[in-house]
C-alpha cells in the first residue's frame, strides 16, 4: 500500500498589508495636495463673474445717467430720487465677496472698482482680488490690482 501525501494549500490571505495601505494613503495625499488648490482656484475664478456682473450693471446705470445729465453720477448707492441723486446700486456684490466703489467721476469718465472683501477666500485671489473698469472719453479699459490692460489683468477678465 502506498501512502499518498496530501498537501493542503496554505490559507488564502485576505486584506492588505501595512505597506500596501501606507502606499495607498501616500498616493491619496499627493492627489489631494494637487486637487484642493486647483479646485479653490476654479472657485475663485467663478466668483469673479459676480464682480464682473456688478461692474457691468454699474456701467449700464452710469450710461443711463449720463444720457440725461451733463456728467456721470458720483453717488453709487443713493436712489435716483434722493438728494443728491444716485445710481441706486449696491456697494457690494450679491454674494458679498466684493465691495464696489466709484472714483474719478467727471463729465468724460469714471472708474468703478470691485475689491475682494477681507476675510473671505476671494481676498486670496492675487492680482484679481481687485477688478476695475475705467471709462475715459468713450474708451473702456479693464484692469486689476496690477494695472490696466496688462497680461495679469487680461487673465483676471478672461472667461
Amino acid at each position: 500500500m502506498s501512502e499518498t501525501l496530501h498537501f493542503r494549500p496554505s490559507p488564502t490571505r485576505r486584506g492588505f498589508s501595512l505597506i500596501e495601505l501606507m502606499i495607498a494613503v501616500a498616493v491619496m495625499a499627493v492627489i489631494v495636495a494637487i486637487a484642493v488648490p486647483t479646485y479653490q482656484g476654479t472657485v475663485r475664478k467663478s466668483r469673479r463673474a459676480e464682480a464682473t456682473a456688478s461692474l457691468t450693471a454699474i456701467m449700464q446705470a452710469q450710461e443711463r445717467w449720463r444720457s440725461n445729465n451733463p456728467a456721470y453720477c458720483t453717488e453709487l448707492t443713493a436712489a435716483p430720487t434722493d438728494d443728491p441723486a444716485g445710481l441706486g446700486q449696491s456697494d457690494s456684490t450679491s454674494g458679498g465677496y466684493y465691495t464696489l466703489a466709484l472714483s474719478n467721476v467727471g463729465a468724460n469718465g469714471y472708474t468703478v472698482t470691485a475689491t475682494a472683501t477681507a476675510g473671505k477666500s476671494q481676498a486670496e485671489d492675487g492680482d484679481c482680488a481687485t477688478l476695475r473698469i475705467r471709462m475715459n472719453a468713450g474708451n473702456i479699459n479693464y484692469g486689476s490690482a496690477s494695472g490696466w490692460d496688462d497680461a495679469a489683468s487680461r487673465k483676471c477678465w478672461a472667461r
